[in-house]
């Protein structure tokens, strides 16, 4: 998955340290790949995947190379999570990492470092491929630079992939088994047609005020109409126009309402906010917990146009700000969520 690197992580224990905060989750049996653009300690791309079996680390070196060729990238590092070493040899699956440093080359993009720890905690052992003597134990994860900063901006990292996904699962089942027969029932929006984008957008607006009083999940009447607006392209577009500037509080809260619908509305209703949400969260630089969002909202709807696009814009290793102009286009005057026009940052979204 991808996500963007902070710049200043150019000692290895930190780099190392930081990488929970930087996918999201505690990595296990692991390979990462850091890029670096240019200049050196500008973000760059950031790629997880498993560790490979052996017979098949050189597709799985194939598979994660071109990613980098969207990000104008110098160069890359690499690290492995997971493995034991053995006294006297190098660090473990030095294989796998000999087949990446050749796809990486053959694309232009030289290894600038390669690191080895077993797990991310603190006071594991680490190691480089490359230099004997380039090795130590890892700091406390919470202590390091990018910790801080996701702690301040209100970022998780969770202990596992599986906690992480565990986010995006239903509140409860019969909930959506209720809204799904009702929702099934509508043959048209529940609105007048002459005052239809306005009472949507009121529907949306009343959630936010709701989120903001912590009233809880929706009634079923509540998520009934949220899904209905959610299906208008106005309604649409001036949410996805909320995710810009990522870092501002609006779309912190935007975030947070797609995630708690993804959570409240049953198939295939619940793949507009898991579209949005894996938007918000591709724009913020998350691209693990964006690309399980967009997973999510393909599985409810495999023919979602917006999610489809995005799934594969991601896949592509495109950095956030290529699509920021998306947010930017769909922005309008942005009345009906309670935001006034210079709210909205255009030069920002660019």
């Amino acid at each position: 998955m991808t996500t963007t690197t902070p710049a200043d992580l150019r000692d290895p224990a930190q780099l190392l340290a930081a990488l929970p905060y930087l996918i999201g989750f505690r990595p296990e049996k692991s390979v990462v790949l850091l890029g670096h653009q240019d200049p050196g300690d500008r973000p760059g791309l950031v790629l997880r995947g498993d560790l490979p079996r052996r017979e098949h680390r050189a597709r799985q070196a194939r598979a994660l190379v071109p990613r980098f060729a969207a990000g104008r990238h110098v160069g890359v590092t690499v690290v492995i999570v997971g493995g034991r070493r053995r006294p006297g040899k190098p660090p473990p699956h030095a294989g796998f990492v000999g087949e990446l440093a050749r796809e990486l080359e053959e694309s232009g993009l030289p290894v600038l470092h390669a690191l080895w720890t077993p797990t991310i905690e603190t006071g594991a052992p680490w190691a480089c491929y490359r230099v004997e003597d380039c090795a130590g134990v890892l700091p406390d994860p919470r202590t390091t630079v990018v910790a801080a900063a996701a702690t301040e901006c209100g970022t998780v990292a969770f202990d596992s992939r599986e906690e992480l996904e565990a986010l995006l699962a239903p509140r409860s089942p019969e909930a959506l088994t209720r809204r799904a027969d009702r929702l099934s029932a509508l043959t048209s929006p529940p609105w007048p047609a002459a005052t239809r984008i306005n009472d949507a957008a009121a529907v949306v607006r009343a959630a936010f005020d709701r989120q903001r009083r912590d009233e809880g999940p929706p009634t079923d009447e509540e998520a009934v109409q949220l899904a209905s607006a959610l299906k208008l392209p106005e309604i649409r577009d001036l949410c996805l126009a909320m995710a810009v500037p990522p870092a501002a509080a609006s779309a912190r809260e935007a975030e947070h309402l797609w995630l708690t619908l993804v959570r409240e509305l049953p198939p295939p209703h619940r793949a507009e906010p898991a579209a949005l949400l894996g938007f918000t969260a591709y724009l913020r630089g998350d691209g693990t917990f964006a690309g399980m969002a967009l997973d999510n909202a393909l599985e409810a709807a495999p023919d979602h146009v917006l999610a489809s696009l995005l799934k594969r814009v991601l896949n592509s290793g495109t950095p956030p700000e290529v699509i920021r102009g998306l947010a930017a286009a769909a922005a309008g005057p942005l009345v009906g969520f309670g935001l006034e026009p210079a709210d909205f940052d255009v030069d920002d979204a660019a």
